[in-house]
Formats: C-alpha cells, structure tokens, sequence
C-alpha cells in the first residue's frame, strides 16, 4: 500500500526503502513523475456534503491500517540496525550453559579458599603449642597442598579472564569452550577441597591436644600475675613489722624478667614454655609469700632455739665435767677392753660444747642482721654438736650400768639371747619335718658364737664388754633370719 500525501503520518511505518541500492541515485520513477505532473484537485469547502464523505472514508480507512503496519513495522524495527536476537538461538543457550559454568565455579573457588583459610588458622594453633614431628609433617603436607590450591585457583582465574560471556556477539563456539574450561576448572577445585577436609579430618588428635594448652594459657599466666601480686603484698606486710627480709626481696626481684616475659606473649616465646613459665613463677612465688608469711613466726622460732641450746650447752657443760669421775671407776673395777674406746669423751665434750658456743655467737649476730638462713644453719650446726657431747657423755655413764649389770647377774642376758635363738628355730621349723639350710645354718653359728661368749666370763677379769656386745650380735643375727623368713612365708 502507498501512501498519498493526504494520509496521517504513522511513526511505525519508517521511511520507504528503494527497491534496489541504486534506484535513489536513478531519480524517480515514470509513474512518480507522471504523479508530481499531474495536478492538484481544487481544495473543496469542508461545508460540501460531497467533500465530507471521501473525507470520513479515509478516516476510517487509517484507523483500520493503522494495526497491520504496526504489526509490519515491529520485526523490522527489533531485527534491523545489527543488534542480536534477545530470544531464542544456539549461541544464547551456550551463553546460558557457560554463565551457569561460570557461576559453579566461582562458588567452588569460594569454598575452597574459605576452607583454606579456615585451616591455617587450625595449622597456627597447632604450630604455636607443638613442635613434635607429627606437627612439622602436618605444616609441610599443609603447604603441598597449598600449592594445589594455588593451581587448581590459577586454571580458575585463567579460564574466567580468557572469555567475556557479557560480549554481544557471542559465538556458539567461544561459548562452549568456555563453559568446558569453566567445568573443568570447577572440577578441579571440588577435588582439591575434598582432599583438604580430609586433611583437616586427619588433624583432630593434634588440634585437640593443641586448643587443650591453649585453654590452660591464659588462666596460668594470670594465675602467676596474682601469686606474683600476692608474694609482693606479703613481703610488704612483713616489712611493716619491722623484718627486712632482704633475701626473700630479692627472690621476688628475680622474678621480675620473667614477668616481663609473660605479659609478651605465647607469640614470642612459644605457648609451651609460657605455660612452663607461668607454672615456674606462680610457685616460686607461691613459695616466697609463705616464707613471707610464716617469717615472724621463723624469727619467734630462732629466738627460742637460740635460748634453748644456749641451756643446753650449759648443761652439758656441766655433766662433761662427771665423765672423769665414771671413768676412774671403770678403770678401777673393770679390764682396759671395757672403757678404752671412752678416755676420748671428757676432751671432746668439752671441745665440742665450746664450739656450740662460738656457733651460737655467730647464730645471734644472724638473727640480729635478720640473715635467717645463716641463722638457722648455724642453729643446726650447734645442735649436732650438742647431739654429739650429749651421746658420748651419756655413753659413758650407761657403759658402767651395763657392766654393773652384767657383772652381777650374767645369766640374765644369756637367757635373754637363748630365747631369741629357740623362737628363731621353732618358727623355721614350723609347718616342715626338716629345717631349711639357709635359715639352719645362721643360726647353728649363734649358739655356737653364744657359748664362745659365755666363755669368756671365765677367768679373775672378765671382758664383761665383749660379752655384751657379741649377745648383742647374736640377736641382730638371729633377727634377721626371722624377718627372712617371714618375708619368704608372706608375712606370717
């Protein structure tokens, strides 16, 4: 249909297209010439009923085409200029196919690098606390498959960065071998992510151990800060009293580096020996505030010992003076063998007593300058020295109520060593019809060895010290077999 130039202009028809490329550069054609030539028909008055008519039928004529243009114009204005097709068309699915590719593998990529971050932070704690070969094998095989990652994540980013599925004009070519190179790439990032939460699996035992340490960290380093706190306050309050406690103070004072060591961190020092660390200090200083503590009471203590061995100093001084007297009657009434290892006592009494006293001396002067310690090791010392004099003195005086004892009445330690004897042979002989060897043997020697020393109380001057000290033997003897063989007999 042609259009007259009295017809409505219609914004979907367009311009009108020659029939061939050449035909504007031809000029007209004969019939549009004979058109242009013809002439215009007398403009009739719109009052004319005859006008009117024609007029109303073109009218309706444009409305009715007006439609079937539109519907004619539409494809040509969607198709025409070189822009691609919006629906339909093989290139669009495998745009389609390599977006939704795209899409899979970029969210595997996520994964996979969410998990590998995850998991260092596991391999951190577990390298913070353990340093065994099970932990260095876990960081090395924790860094090959890092450089799996790195891999698998390079085909990734280069099969994304090769194509631009956003591009207009698409092939059904590109398309597809991006969707298989974005595939394969997805593939392989699922793969390594399998393999690395079975590797994140096989770290259980070690991560356990490691997060256990780690949860004891912070209430150990704390608990040193308060002994620590503790220790201090103490030694304050003893101070107050008037003790200067210099050793403890500078005990405390050593602890202060290890304090500064503390509050820098596992980081630095590692987690295992800040865990020793903490525990090392919260007991030395635990140890420091009890002596802190108990110092007034120590110092009440050296007080008292030092009055209590000053008096028995004195005292042995006095009973050493009555060991002459005790040995001139063992000399007097008894043979050499039984008071010769005692002509030593009365000297060495004396000269130990005067060494108890030159230690006390240096014990006050201690106890003055509140040097504890050396106080009480000098104590110590004075008291074994005492402990000596006392013995050797005392020794003296029962050798004579021994010899006196036995001088009178013998029999009585025979009798005392016969029943140790006997009841050793009944208990081995209980329960058996024939006694054994290793428990017959020792004691057939204590009879024989007691009659030996039964025999030399004969004779003008007995050795009545031999005597007692062989009966003395035969009883340690025969005690021995008796607890053998009751350990044999499981205890009976």
């Amino acid at each position: 249909m042609t259009a007259t130039p009295s017809q409505p202009y219609s914004p979907f028809a367009g311009p009108a297209r020659p029939a061939h490329p050449l035909a504007a550069r031809r000029g007209p054609s004969p019939e549009r010439r004979q058109r242009r030539e013809r002439p215009v028909p007398p403009v009739r008055s719109p009052r004319s009923p005859r006008s009117s008519r024609p007029s109303v039928a073109r009218d309706v004529l444009t409305l009715v085409a007006l439609p079937l243009l539109a519907a004619l114009a539409l494809p040509a204005a969607f198709a025409g200029g070189g822009t691609r097709r919006w629906f339909g068309g093989r290139s669009e699915s495998q745009r389609a196919e390599a977006q939704a590719a795209k899409d899979a593998a970029a969210a595997a990529f996520y994964e996979l690098d969410t998990a590998q971050r995850d998991l260092r932070i596991s391999i951190e704690t577990i390298t913070a606390v353990d340093d065994s070969p099970a932990a260095r094998r876990v960081v090395s095989d924790f860094e090959a498959l890092g450089r799996r990652i790195d891999e698998a994540s390079q085909k990734y980013i280069t099969a994304v960065d090769a194509h631009d599925l956003d591009r207009d004009e698409l092939e059904a070519s590109v398309a597809a071998r991006a969707r298989g190179e974005l595939v394969a790439a997805k593939d392989e990032l699922v793969r390594v992510k399998a393999d690395l939460d079975r590797f994140e699996q096989s770290l259980g035992p070690l991560l356990g151990k490691a997060e256990t340490q780690l949860a004891r960290l912070a209430p150990a380093v704390e608990r040193a800060r308060q002994a620590l706190l503790a220790a201090s306050n103490a030694l304050d309050s003893v101070r107050r009293s008037g003790l200067k406690a210099d050793d403890l103070a500078a005990r405390l004072a050593a602890l202060g580096p290890e304090l500064t060591k503390l509050n820098r961190g596992a980081g630095q020092h590692g987690v295992p020996e800040t865990l020793e660390r903490a525990e090392r200090v919260s007991r030395e200083a635990a140890a420091v505030r009890s002596e802190a503590e108990g110092l007034p009471e120590r110092a009440a203590e050296i007080d008292h010992r030092l009055v209590s061995l000053r008096t028995r100093a004195q005292a042995l001084t006095t009973r050493s003076g009555q060991v002459e007297p005790v040995l001139s009657e063992l000399r007097r009434r008894f043979s050499a063998a039984c008071w010769q290892d005692l002509q030593h006592v009365p000297e060495q009494a004396a000269e130990n007593v005067r060494q108890a006293e030159s230690k006390l001396k240096e014990a006050r002067a201690a106890r003055e300058a509140q040097r504890w310690p050396d106080a009480a090791s000098l104590l110590a010392t004075v008291r074994a020295l005492l402990n000596s004099t006392d013995e050797a003195v005392s020794a003296a005086g029962d050798r004579l109520r021994r010899l006196n004892a036995v001088q009178k009445d013998p029999q009585q330690e025979i009798d005392r060593t016969r029943f140790a004897i006997r009841d050793a042979q009944r208990l081995a002989m209980a329960g058996r019809s024939t006694p054994d060897p290793r428990e017959a043997r020792p004691l057939d020697d204590s009879v024989t060895r007691l009659d030996r020393a039964v025999a030399t109380l004969e004779g003008r001057h007995p050795d009545y010290w031999h005597f007692l000290t062989e009966t003395e033997a035969v009883r340690r003897t025969v005690a021995g077999v008796v607890a053998q063989i009751r350990e044999q007999r499981g205890g009976v």
